[in-house]
């Protein structure tokens, strides 16, 4: 179908009038009515009766009206969406996360872009790190977030962030005491650990193996959450991401110990298809990240300061 004559038809249609609808598509009445003439020719069936310079649909044209008033009122949504994207008044960011990023991070760094762009929805889901590489490279979503990464040929990754881990204790542990902490301090100790093919316990199963320390695993928890309360009721000391281990520090619920070791270092990466295609809004979004990150980065420098 000649999507331009039917155009002709639906505003000659809504008018009732060859010279207002020549108007509305800015052509010349002649053009409106050639356009009408081959329109019903082609299809061999009589849409308009003309009497005068009025035009009445028949029952043919009645029918078509109804199913073309439904394709233009489509085409003129489609171009009020398309200036919602343009205008950054709409639009969906997908995100895949490791749960420390989502839990401790992604909100804040998500808060900070609705302030500027609140009509932007931005959905997240908590992944393992395979999973969030593996839907990332299917194109699944936008963006990814992860705590290690390996080379894959179609994946971009960005380092965004260091995470310190830190080691939690009770505020009147032994340990407070000495000026300095290092491994061979947590030999003999009562450890509460985080679930396996967690990040935070990749991290500390590598830092015990690396110094040859010799522990007593006595809890092994989920989340981050129920791993402070362990360490909380005296089951054992842990260790911890510093961002996540904040407000019970500031409370002095629990105390942090830095342990200067590269090991203790986590880092986390923005992933993405190498094809993927970056919408202005993402590119926004991956703006408020980097700009995040940097003031992160410093607040924790500050905090690491005062321990």
């Amino acid at each position: 179908m000649n999507l331009n004559q039917l155009k002709v038809f639906y505003y000659t249609a809504k008018f009732g009038s060859i010279s207002k609808a020549a108007d509305e598509l800015c052509i010349t009445q002649p053009a409106v009515t050639k356009q009408i003439k081959k329109f019903q020719t082609y299809y061999n069936i009589t849409f308009f009766n003309k009497f005068g310079r009025k035009v009445v649909l028949t029952d043919a044209g009645k029918s078509l009206y109804r199913i073309a008033e439904r394709i233009f009122e489509m085409e003129n949504q489609a171009e009020e969406l398309i200036r919602d994207f343009q205008q950054l008044k709409s639009g969906n960011i997908h995100i895949l996360t490791v749960e420390s990023f989502g839990a401790y991070y992604l909100p804040y760094i998500a808060g900070l872009f609705n302030k500027s762009y609140p009509k932007i929805h931005i959905s997240t889901y908590i992944l393992s790190v395979e999973e969030v590489i593996k839907n990332t490279l299917k194109f699944n979503c936008d963006i990814g977030f992860v705590s290690f990464i390996n080379q894959y040929d179609n994946l971009v990754a960005e380092e965004i962030l260091e995470d310190i881990i830190v080691l939690m204790v009770p505020p009147d542990h032994p340990l407070t005491r000495k000026r300095y902490v290092v491994p061979k301090d947590l030999q003999g100790m009562n450890m509460v650990m985080s679930e396996l093919g967690s990040g935070t316990r990749a991290i500390a199963d590598n830092f015990i193996t690396e110094h040859k320390i010799s522990i007593h695993p006595t809890y092994e928890c989920s989340n981050s959450e129920e791993v402070k309360r362990a360490v909380e009721n005296g089951m054992g000391l842990s260790l911890l991401s510093l961002n996540v281990v904040q407000a019970e520090i500031k409370h002095n619920i629990l105390k942090a110990i830095i342990i200067k070791d590269p090991l203790l270092v986590r880092k986390f990466y923005m992933i993405h298809h190498k094809d993927k295609y970056f919408s202005q809004y993402l590119n926004f979004f991956i703006d408020t990240v980097k700009n995040w990150a940097k003031r992160y980065k410093e607040s924790i420098q500050d905090i690491m300061s005062n321990l």
